[in-house]
């Protein structure tokens, strides 16, 4: 279509006929009830197909087609970015559409050590040919392995009997536990910081200082400056935007649902901040497709923040991830948020200079804005004077694995990792001796027990070969095998590749087949591994190597 005028095909389509895939009325019409008045912008397409998915369970090539008509769009931009998201279930014509609920087990590693595997074949056997039972990625509730979702509702610590008890009382929606809402907030002297910093009460660059003194720098993985960033892109041209990363797709983290489900206010403040110190015009807030409760809690609460607003707001708009651990990389995200599919961009340019929309963009992790009030509050010194081993700050640890004590621990950053274990986590579980870690997630390596007394922070791992990340702390006992953590999370980076460069698409997938050996071929593996490194476009391909080569430096026993 151009201009609203229908094109019309020539050749092999004949005269007057519509050229490509007729469009079915009834189809059509069953989309222009779900979309209502809701703009047909291409930045909208996921949360449209969204829509389609929720109402009907499945994607179907007729509502595809229409979609397509809907928002003047090829139908081959509608299937590429359907087909590219976990969640959205495309169901050709001639295949029949799945059952109507779909229980969800993961199998990544803190599930798997905690019996997943097991549940997936027991739930397979046991529940009826109405339901689906699939396994799934990481689904960010490590300390409650293993997890089943029921649609959208999770089992902790699930067993066979308490997912079918689920599945027979039809408890599908994800149920909200208690957190501190807005009023609650607002009585506790909530918003006065964010009310005194637009209302001109206090200075930008003094807050941007502050940030810069504090040593808070990106929590998310990256870690780069907090304070540096803002002054960075604060220099760029406006409009500006600001985008929000709660995509915690790397298997272990699940700090940020944590914060999100207790006291979301906190992070919406400093998000409030840091627009204002920056000067963006808009704010958008990426949330993973599996945090239905957080995006139940984030609607509401930015719903009774606009109806009455400490301070003017900006426009901050929610947007909803659809199953893809790519999407975490900054610029895959910023990819998603447009109603792409979510590949990395390759740099320069910097977000920080053409990011979404083609703006000079800040781009930040949840926690990281969870810390801005604080620091302000309390002073840089604060906040810098909490580390250990000669580091600076907090860090909130995700911890799982064979520990008395699995969640969220807020420990002074350069905690050792026997530290953490002894001081916040209660300990290995009885019957259980600490042999490995895993000190940043699927992509942060392994190390051995040995190597228990290393500081964790950035900066501190990389000459073991491994790097802290999001501070996703996976503990592996003596019943463990470090080449059977690295299988999986091998796995897990093959069947997460985007598919965009070569060397990961397809060395991600070598290597699962090299690693299932008995005996591991280490040069070929190694040479896989520097050819992953060094050509990949983003940090999934480069750090995917992590793992094999902790396996081969600290484990050769394991693989021989």
């Amino acid at each position: 279509m151009e201009g609203g005028t229908v094109k019309r095909a020539k050749g092999n389509g004949g005269p007057g006929k519509l050229k490509g895939r007729p469009v079915d009325v009834t189809a059509q019409a069953e989309v222009q009830a779900l979309l209502g008045d809701a703009p047909r912008r291409r930045d909208l397409l996921i949360e449209h197909l969204h829509k389609i998915q929720d109402r009907y369970g499945f994607l179907s090539a007729a509502h595809l087609v229409a979609l397509a008509r809907e928002m003047r769009l090829a139908p081959t931009e509608v299937y590429e970015v359907a087909t590219f998201y976990h969640h959205f279930d495309v169901v050709k014509e001639d295949v029949a559409p799945p059952p109507a609920l779909t229980v969800r087990v993961c199998d990544s590693l803190s599930c798997e050590l905690a019996g997943g595997r097991e549940l997936i074949e027991a739930l397979q056997r046991g529940l009826g040919s109405g339901v689906r039972v699939i396994p799934a990625p990481c689904v960010g509730r490590c300390e409650q392995a293993p997890v089943a979702v029921v649609g959208r509702n999770p089992v902790p610590n699930a067993t066979p009997a308490a997912v079918t008890a689920q599945v027979e009382a039809q408890q599908t929606e994800c149920a909200v536990a208690p957190y501190i809402d807005y009023a609650q907030y607002r009585a506790a002297g909530g918003y006065a910081l964010a009310a005194e910093c637009v209302n001109g009460r206090r200075d930008a660059e003094d807050i941007i200082k502050i940030m810069e003194s504090s040593s808070l720098r990106g929590l998310g993985g990256a870690g780069f400056p907090t304070g540096r960033k803002w002054r960075i892109v604060r220099a760029e041209p406006a409009p500006r935007i600001m985008a929000i990363n709660i995509d915690e797709g790397e298997p272990g983290t699940f700090k940020d649902r944590y914060y999100l489900e207790t006291d979301p206010h906190r992070f919406i403040e400093g998000l409030l901040i840091a627009a204002w110190a920056v000067q963006v015009s808009q704010v958008y807030i990426y949330l993973r497709d599996e945090y239905a409760g957080c995006r139940a809690i984030l609607e509401r609460e930015l719903t009774a923040l606009t109806q009455n607003p400490p301070c003017e707001l900006p426009p901050i708009y929610l947007r909803r991830g659809a199953g893809a651990y790519i999407c975490g990389e900054e610029s895959a995200m910023i990819e998603s948020i447009e109603g792409k599919r979510g590949m990395p961009r390759l740099r320069p340019p910097y977000v920080a200079q053409v990011g979404l929309f083609g703006r000079p963009t800040l781009e930040h992790n949840m926690e990281t804005l969870h810390w801005v009030r604080d620091i302000v509050e309390k002073g840089p010194e604060w906040f810098a004077g909490q580390g250990r081993n000669g580091r600076k700050g907090l860090r909130s640890f995700s911890v799982s694995g064979r520990i008395n004590k699995p969640g969220v621990h807020l420990a002074p950053a350069g905690i050792t990792v026997q530290e953490l274990i002894d001081e916040f986590c209660g300990g290995m579980l009885p019957g259980h001796q600490f042999y490995a870690y895993l000190p940043g997630g699927a992509s942060g390596g392994i190390l051995p027990a040995s190597l228990g007394n290393v500081p964790l922070d950035f900066d501190t791992l990389q000459p073991y070969g491994c790097f802290i990340g999001s501070a996703a702390v996976i503990i592996l006992s003596d019943k463990d095998t470090a080449t059977l953590a690295a299988r999986n999370v091998m796995k897990f980076f093959a069947e997460e590749s985007c598919g965009q460069c070569t060397p990961c698409r397809v060395g991600t997938a070598k290597a699962v087949g090299l690693m299932a050996q008995p005996e591991w071929n280490q040069p070929l593996l190694e040479e896989l591994s520097v050819a992953m490194a060094d050509a990949s476009i983003c940090g999934l391909g480069q750090a995917a190597p992590n793992p094999i080569r902790c396996v081969m430096k600290y484990f050769p026993d394991e693989i021989k």
